[in-house]
């Protein structure tokens, strides 16, 4: 039996991930660390919480001694790192926060499976998830004259082109712009650097944004998702003309899954969705398809749309390349974005609840209340 402890994993990629491992992998024993801040809901593994091969902790990354009992308890051969704080937003306010929980974090796991392997390398694995943020931002044009938005047709080849020659690979140079991508900027480089002190068996991919079922409803769709219900403003940052590589979530997961173990040690691999889009042309598709699903006239939320100041160092495109990903792997996105589009408005819509219980802010207090003293 492996032993896979994967951190942030009640989070919305995370909780993807530790669904896969568990119900793919009977033969696993997968222990799900979690500190249930306020991006961590168990609600998003209701399905799986029950299952034999399944274990959830609850503790902080930044917590070395409790992170060693972890490793020596559960006899841990690989890691799953995705815990981190995430929201760009967020970091700005509070950098403190990011480095401590991204670089420090990070840094405790490292040391724990350092000291628990003890140099016996052998079927062990750190797998550290990162962002294509950590990259900077590349230049906005359209090589092929192609203006966007398209029609629902287009194909993936031309979303990847029409926004500029320009991508993200796994030997760009790091030049991150936000606190939060300087903190994950700085936690690839300890993961690195701890293969290439203590030969540590390391591996980093880089992804570009996800989308889907059970995220935060502080991101761009879920948040949208839920005010267009509402008859909430949306509010866009800026003109709406910075573009992001858009990735379904499963699809994500699916790539950890494969990368974990097949990937080769000490390896990058950028994990994308060849899938780019101008936010505000995302948006009027987002409102067009709520719209269409809430029975309500094609238009009727086009007036919440509201335009407001600009982040402070938005970044103006970012896309990820994947080919090596496609070409060693063999791992390419399985849904078109109108259809992952769909499925997920379709899930936020069907699942109201789930929506209603965390923007209350109850699940929250639910877990505060069950772990006090803990």
């Amino acid at each position: 039996m492996k032993n896979i402890l994967i951190t942030g994993g009640a989070g919305f990629i995370g909780s993807h991930v530790v669904r896969l491992f568990v119900n793919k992998y009977p033969d696993y024993h997968i222990v799900n660390l979690d500190k249930l801040t306020y991006a961590g809901n168990l609600a998003n593994l209701k399905d799986i919480e029950d299952r034999p091969n399944y274990t959830f902790v609850k503790a902080d990354i930044c917590d070395f001694d409790k992170i060693q009992e972890v490793f020596a308890q559960y006899h841990i051969d690989g890691v799953i790192h995705l815990a981190a704080e995430s929201h760009v937003d967020r970091s700005i306010k509070d950098p403190f926060t990011f480095a401590r929980t991204n670089v420090l974090g990070t840094l405790s796991l490292l040391q724990a499976a350092k000291q628990y392997w003890n140099g016996e390398w052998e079927d062990k694995r750190f797998y550290h998830i990162s962002t294509d943020e950590v990259y900077g931002a590349l230049e906005l044009t359209h090589p092929q004259g192609i203006e966007p938005p398209f029609t629902t047709t287009a194909s993936s080849s031309e979303h990847h082109l029409a926004y500029g020659k320009d991508f993200f690979y796994e030997d760009t140079k790091y030049n991150p712009h936000s606190p939060y991508s300087a903190s994950k900027a700085s936690s690839d480089h300890f993961v690195r650097a701890f293969h290439d002190t203590y030969g540590m068996p390391t591996i980093v991919t880089n992804c570009s944004n996800n989308y889907g079922p059970y995220q935060f409803p502080e991101k761009l769709i879920p948040l949208f998702i839920n005010n267009i219900r509402h008859g909430k403003p949306l509010p866009v940052y800026g003109k709406g003309e910075n573009v992001r590589d858009w990735l379904y979530v499963v699809d994500h997961a699916r790539a950890i899954d494969l990368i974990f173990h097949k990937g080769k040690i000490a390896e990058t691999y950028n994990i994308g969705g060849f899938n780019e889009w101008k936010n505000i042309d995302l948006i009027k598709v987002l409102i067009k398809t709520v719209d269409r699903l809430l029975g309500n006239p094609e238009g009727t939320s086009d007036h919440l749309i509201t335009y407001v100041t600009d982040r402070a160092g938005h970044d103006l495109r970012y896309a990820i390349d994947s080919t090596k990903l496609k070409n060693e792997l063999g791992w390419e996105p399985s849904l078109q974005f109108e259809e992952g589009i769909e499925k997920t408005v379709r899930w936020y819509l069907d699942n109201q609840a789930w929506m209603d219980n965390i923007t209350s802010g109850e699940y929250e207090k639910y877990y505060e209340e069950m772990y006090k003293g803990r």
